[in-house]
């Protein structure tokens, strides 16, 4: 395939995504910290990092350092996960592995504290990302890397909309064990048919006083 038009994507900047559940924020130590403090150690933390690089944060100051790092990154580049209805930053994810030359970056380093997980607000979290990528930014490729132990986001994966691309064996040593790689992609022929479902799931109509689906999210 030939892309004689091609000039290039355009690299992502410090912006705030505003969904009708959830809003993306540059990440801010002094912002965001106690809420992703809290966040990160709520019941269930063992598994909720698990399969991160990082490892649970030990207090406020140590996490408040940190996410200050994180926010002078470019690469990756974090944004905290707020709930617009509680005002709490109760996530974060990043765009990362940026590569404008060949239009290809990659949505990883995702912690969906329990008070969002497997719900509208991470839902859309991911969408509002999506739409940047391939329609603000004009990215050809979008990856999801996990490592092939981890179940939940192999489905995730899934259910987001990926295609599933195979393991990349002995890929990374991660935590002092061996990492092999599920890899899987979005590409921008695939965006507008998975854009049209996502719409359509995250309608208001589709969920009960509760939050609730009514549906659940297909393609």
């Amino acid at each position: 395939m030939t892309l004689a038009s091609w000039s290039g994507a355009a690299r992502p900047e410090r912006v705030t995504l505003t969904g009708r559940y959830v809003r993306l924020e540059p990440i801010d130590g002094d912002r965001h910290a106690a809420d992703l403090l809290a966040a990160s150690l709520a019941p269930g933390v063992a598994d909720r990092f698990r399969y991160l690089f990082d490892e649970p944060p030990v207090d406020l100051a140590t996490l408040t350092a940190s996410l200050a790092k994180a926010a002078a990154s470019l690469d990756p580049l974090f944004f905290a996960v707020v709930d617009p209805a509680t005002g709490r930053a109760e996530g974060r994810q990043a765009l990362m592995r940026i590569e404008p030359r060949h239009g290809v970056i990659e949505i990883g380093s995702i912690l969906w504290g329990p008070a969002i997980a497997r719900s509208r607000v991470a839902s859309e979290a991911f969408y509002l990302l999506a739409c940047y990528v391939f329609e603000t930014l004009g990215y050809r490729r979008l990856e999801w890397k996990c490592d092939a132990q981890n179940l939940p986001s192999r489905r995730a994966a899934l259910r987001f909309g990926f295609t599933f691309e195979g393991v990349f064996r002995q890929h990374m040593v991660v935590k002092g064990k061996n990492r092999d790689t599920a890899w899987f992609a979005i590409i921008d022929r695939d965006w507008p048919r998975l854009k049209a479902g996502y719409e359509a799931w995250l309608d208001p109509s589709n969920f009960d006083g509760a939050g609730r689906q009514h549906r659940k999210l297909s393609f």
